[in-house]
């Protein structure tokens, strides 16, 4: 008996159904930019550089952390793409970026296109949310490298900015104001410390007090984008810096954007924990320190603005229904 590719746990016929499903998917993302179809080596993509003073391409990877293993448990594929798209588009987005095009990378053990198919139409949605081409990406069969009813991803945004326009927070000062902006969750970042304490109590269909959803549809929730939110601000405030709030929490990752020998001084109780955070507290016993170490908190998204533009950046957010919390200073530090 001769072997095969699929006898070894590769199977073609199924990366090809695959890409059969998500063609319409992918070109739904399209604009007059994409220059190619899905099924190239490379995909190409049109920037009209004259639009730009000084161009400046920006971009970031990243993943979903083990969020994937609560998609596993709950058999529910759809958010975790979208989750991808808006982590990414945030990352570049607090730069004052706005992003072209991106890329995904999904590896199974074993190849379902059902389940592909899910995860594709996650990424499509929140790519068309955020005015974004899926212009590539890479499927792999991976067999003895994860387990069979298990995948894992990532994905690439690029974007652009002027140069004079990039948001780095040079000029942040002492003084200037901490506005938090609220998360719907723990978004992408803490799941293995969530997942630890939570599903030694709970399983995900349990609905725990308190809670309007099952403890694996509170996980799932998808992580926001706040591309909008920054656009509409930044179009009208000289913002001073953001802060995309991810695993490092509020302190460590706003910290990234004040300038050597500035500070942070957080008002820790200027909003309340949402319920999922008391629930991960309580039921693991975790300190106020290593939750801030680990979780957003309740605070996806963080401007530094002079005190004077506060007023302003509220009434911005308002508008767009987002929730704010004027939760600290820019200080000296000691």
């Amino acid at each position: 008996m001769s072997t095969s590719y699929k006898s070894a746990g590769v199977d073609i016929a199924a990366g090809e159904e695959t890409v059969n499903k998500i063609k319409e998917i992918v070109k739904s993302t399209f604009n007059d930019s994409v220059l190619s179809g899905i099924g190239h080596f490379g995909a190409f993509y049109k920037v009209d550089f004259a639009k730009y003073k000084e161009p400046v391409m920006v971009s970031s990877v990243d993943g979903v952390g083990t969020k994937l293993k609560v998609a596993f448990m709950m058999n529910v594929h759809n958010t975790v793409g979208q989750d991808l798209v808006n982590h990414c588009v945030n990352d570049i987005a607090v730069g004052g970026a706005t992003p072209l095009y991106f890329m995904d990378y999904m590896a199974f053990g074993k190849l379902v296109p059902a389940k592909a198919e899910q995860i594709i139409e996650g990424l499509g949605k929140a790519c068309r949310e955020n005015n974004v081409a899926l212009i590539g990406g890479e499927t792999a069969e991976m067999p003895g490298l994860y387990a069979e009813d298990e995948y894992d991803m990532s994905g690439t945004i690029v974007g652009i900015v002027d140069r004079e326009k990039i948001i780095d927070g040079k000029n942040v000062q002492e003084g200037d104001v901490l506005i938090g902006f609220g998360s719907n969750g723990l978004h992408t970042n803490g799941y293995s410390l969530a997942r630890k304490v939570l599903f030694e109590k709970f399983s995900v269909n349990d609905t725990p007090e308190n809670f309007s959803s099952t403890l694996g549809e509170e996980l799932l929730k998808v992580h926001k984008s706040y591309l909008k939110l920054i656009k509409n601000i930044s179009d009208k405030i000289n913002i001073k810096a953001f802060s995309h709030i991810t695993g490092g929490g509020i302190m460590g990752n706003t910290l990234r954007v004040v300038p050597e020998g500035k500070g942070l001084n957080i008002n820790w109780s200027a909003w309340e924990l949402p319920e999922i955070f008391k629930l991960i507290q309580n039921t693991g016993n975790i300190s106020d320190e290593e939750m801030r170490k680990a979780f957003n908190l309740g605070i996806g998204l963080i401007a530094i603005a002079d005190k004077n533009d506060v007023d302003s950046i509220i009434s911005i957010a308002e508008e767009l229904n987002e929730t704010t919390y004027i939760i600290g200073e820019v200080v000296t530090s000691k």
